[in-house]
């Protein structure tokens, strides 16, 4: 009896000491969660949780969560097809990447970064004016252009050695923005009278810092879906924009003015849509 009793009792201790270091293998002996030194990849679930749900039921309408956490910033509503660029590319916001590492079992360095630079050029024919032949015609072409530079970094604690893990902490982020719309005309001025060469959208700012908390939850080795709500402050600017011309003798209208309107936000809140999805990839 007294055999038995250590026996269990070396065998508890044995299981404690092994959930403190976050060891849990397979059957093949693979280690199911991340381990200290552990790189670790943060992609949007939607697309996956979208084609889960359509497999299921036979339908192409599902949708999942959406991805709030590591959203893009959208100064000129390029996600929703307000602006030029957003339109040319159809709406689609683009999501920033998420990387971890693992300093220790309970800690984790994480950052983000989105590098997005634009553009686009359209070619149309128009009518030559200073040709007598009707037929006759030249090329007026438009660009677009645009950037978003978004960084972040934040420090991640975590709780609990099973499958589900507690998450906590707080990330801290930046980002710039510019967009660009220019135009050449194969009619000469004097032909068409005064007109529009630039479009400038106002320059763009964005600083953040939030908490956040959720769970990830280990559902094969080294890959685990991740549910976070955060909550934190939110500051953006949005300046002036311009529009340039070239004018024929005689216009007194001025050479470049402002577009408006200049813009200041601030906010504390929750993330946009209450939670957030994602799935995790850990290498070592």
């Amino acid at each position: 009896m007294k055999k038995t009793v250590l026996f269990a009792v070396a065998i508890a201790a044995t299981t404690a000491v092994t959930a403190q270091t976050g060891e849990i293998t397979s059957n093949r002996g693979e280690n199911w969660l991340s381990q200290d030194g552990d790189w670790g990849l943060t992609i949007d679930a939607t697309p996956f949780l979208n084609y889960a749900g359509n497999l299921f039921n036979g339908t192409s309408e599902n949708s999942a969560p959406s991805w709030s956490s590591y959203n893009s910033w959208d100064p000129y509503g390029w996600g929703t097809g307000n602006s030029e660029i957003g339109t040319v590319f159809g709406g689609t916001t683009r999501a920033t990447i998420g990387v971890k590492k693992l300093v220790d079992a309970n800690t984790a360095y994480r950052g983000r970064v989105r590098l997005g630079f634009y553009s686009y050029k359209q070619t149309d024919e128009v009518a030559d004016l200073g040709s007598t032949d009707p037929n006759a015609v030249v090329e007026d072409v438009t660009k677009w252009g645009g950037n978003t530079i978004q960084l972040g970094v934040g420090l991640e604690k975590r709780i609990g050695s099973t499958r589900v893990v507690g998450v906590y902490g707080a990330d801290f982020n930046l980002g710039i923005a510019g967009e660009k719309k220019t135009y050449e005309y194969g009619n000469t001025l004097e032909n068409t009278g005064s007109r529009i060469t630039e479009e400038k959208k106002g320059g763009a700012f964005m600083i953040g810092l939030n908490a956040f908390a959720g769970v990830e939850w280990f559902m094969a080795p080294k890959m685990s879906l991740n549910a976070e709500y955060s909550w934190g402050l939110m500051m953006s600017s949005l300046g002036y924009g311009t529009s340039s011309f070239e004018r024929v003798s005689g216009d007194t209208q001025p050479t470049e003015v402002n577009n408006g309107p200049k813009e200041n936000t601030f906010g504390i809140d929750t993330n946009n849509n209450g939670v957030s999805i994602g799935m995790n990839f850990y290498f070592q």
